[in-house]
This record gives structure tokens, sequence and C-alpha cells, in this order.
């Protein structure tokens, strides 16, 4: 069944107020918090002798990870809020999309906030795309940001499109799960190779997006954006997202790190922890953790892995590779 994505989650600054928001607004629901204190998985993260404290949250099938540094450990940067003047071309630009069953239930108390000044949107509303756009017609979808500023999407998909789960015959709810975390990237093609021949995602098909529509989706003008789909065997997946326009697009600071509210991570379960470290600089991915870590038996049963690897993918992206055994 692998590859197949365990997390999404990001940092953030103040993790009970961001749960808070997460649960009253979104419909996901407390899992577990925990403190880790240093160790293994700080290194794996890049933040040695770090004080950690994890929130999990789930939504359906899915579970987001909110991390929140404590305590820095020795001689590490402090970490950095998100820029102000962040879009959605520049290459940092991550989000996870939250599948629902009704748009106009779901965005009503978003768009409320926003309205008021509490929120900052990145949609100029909720959107329906174009009848012309044969593989995501009739799709409705808003973006907007969490209190931290991390950025979010709602989406429904109309009767035929998606996976089957997000149709279920009997009610669910009005938030469904996570479909994908969608990341910009600058090349298609090479992100493709990544996150196919060396993680094992399946392709999931992929288009052009522009119109009118798109650029009120994603808060730009001109708007011309290569959709590649990128799919695990069930479950999440990830989408890449290539602005073709407009240019000028910010390559993601090279020393970026989980100490930034800017970070997010995706865990990805994979078969070949040792194989994808020694090919991972020939699809030009990086490494964060110097190699693959063995957790102690503490963190191990919390975190519900034993081996790991922190990577980038080539845009700087940042995955978190495990197995369980």
């Amino acid at each position: 069944m692998t590859p197949q994505i365990k997390s999404i989650g990001f940092s953030c600054s103040d993790a009970n107020r961001v749960c808070a928001f997460y649960e009253a607004n979104l419909g996901f629901s407390p899992v577990a918090a925990f403190d880790i204190d240093a160790g293994p998985y700080a290194e794996l993260i890049g933040l040695p002798g770090s004080r950690l404290r994890l929130h999990q949250l789930q939504l359906g099938q899915e579970r987001l990870e909110l991390t929140e540094v404590l305590a820095l450990g020795p001689g590490l940067r402090p970490g950095r809020p998100i820029q102000q003047d962040s879009r959605s071309c520049d290459l940092w630009f991550q989000h996870i999309c939250i599948v629902v069953s009704d748009m106009a239930k779901a965005a009503e108390p978003i768009t409320t906030q926003v309205q008021a000044g509490a929120l900052q949107p990145i949609s100029t509303g909720p959107q329906t795309l174009p009848e012309w756009n044969q593989g995501a017609a009739g799709i409705q979808a808003y973006k907007f940001h969490d209190p931290e500023g991390h950025c979010l999407e709602l989406l429904q998909f109309p009767g035929g499109k998606g996976d089957a789960r997000w149709h279920p015959s009997t009610p669910r709810g009005t938030f469904l799960g996570i479909d994908h975390s969608a990341i910009a990237n600058a090349n298609t093609e090479r992100s493709t190779a990544f996150y196919g021949e060396l993680l094992g995602l399946r392709f999931g098909g992929d288009g052009v997006n522009h119109g009118l529509e798109q650029d009120r989706l994603d808060g730009l003008e001109g708007t011309r954006v290569h959709i590649s789909a990128h799919r695990c065997p069930e479950g999440a997946g990830v989408e890449c997202l290539n602005y073709i326009e407009p240019t000028g697009g910010r390559p993601l600071p090279v020393d970026q790190s989980a100490a930034d509210l800017a970070h997010w991570q995706i865990r990805l379960e994979v078969a070949e922890l040792d194989a994808i470290s020694q090919r991972l600089e020939s699809f030009g991915g990086s490494h964060v953790s110097d190699g693959v870590q063995t957790l102690n038996s503490e963190q191990a049963a919390l975190l519900g892995f034993q081996r790991g690897l922190q990577v980038r993918d080539p845009d700087g992206h940042q995955l978190q590779l495990i197995s369980v055994d």
C-alpha cells in the first residue's frame, strides 16, 4: 500500500489557538497533544536540541499535525513569520484542500471572519470553475489564510468528479476530509519525476487553468497555472501548481527551517528509505536530516514510526519520509 500520506502539518506559534480555529470552523477533531524533548525527532526535522509540542487533529481519514517550538536548541535561528506579501505563485506556497459537502454552509463563517478583518482572504469569494475546463468544470473552491497565515482551500466536487469517498451515500456532515496538499513548483516535469519515479506516487492527470475565475480564486491577475496531481493508493495526495503566469514567483528561502511559520511537511510512508536517500539528489531533492534517523522507543510510540528521513523536494518543500518497521 505504500506510499501513503500519514499526516500533513505545519509550524505555528500558538498551537492551542490554531487548533481551536480548525475545530470550531473546519470540522477537525483533536487526537493527541504531546511534547518532544529534543532527541532524534528534533534532529530529524533539522532542529537539534529543541523542545517541541505537537498537536494532532483528524478530519475524515486524514490527519493534520501542528508543531510549536517551545524552546530552540543551542545556536539555532529564531523562527520567522509568514511573509505578509506572499502570493500563490511564490514557491513557498502550500495549502491543504479540505473537501466539503456544502460550500455555502462551509464558507459562511469564514467569509464572516474575513469581513470582520479576523482572517485574510486569498480568493475574492467561493468560485465555480467554468464549463470549458472539462477536468475541473463545476468544482467550487475558496482559498484563505488561517489565523497565523497558513493557506487553506475549501473545495466541493460536483457529481462524477473526485474520489468516490467525496460522494457518500449517507450524509457525513459539512467537512469530509483532506483531498491533497497543494504546492507551488517551478518545473512540472522535474516535480513529476520526483513524486512519481522517486517516491512512487501515481500520476493523477494534469491540465492548465486560467481565466477570471482562476484569478479570483488565486488572488492573482492573468493567471495560467499548470496543475498536476500525484496520488497515493488511497487517501490524500500531492498537487503541484506551476504558475506559468504571472511570472515573478519567488523561490523558497534556502534557509527555511521547521521553526519558520511558513514551514510545511508531508509525512509519507515509503517502502525503501535507504534507497530513496541514495537517489534523492539525482532527482533534484536534498537532505534536511543527516541521513535516516532512528527514533527512540518513547518517540516512536508517540509518533507511530521508527525510522525517518527529512528531505526537500526540488523546490524546497519538505517531506518526512518514514518507515514503520
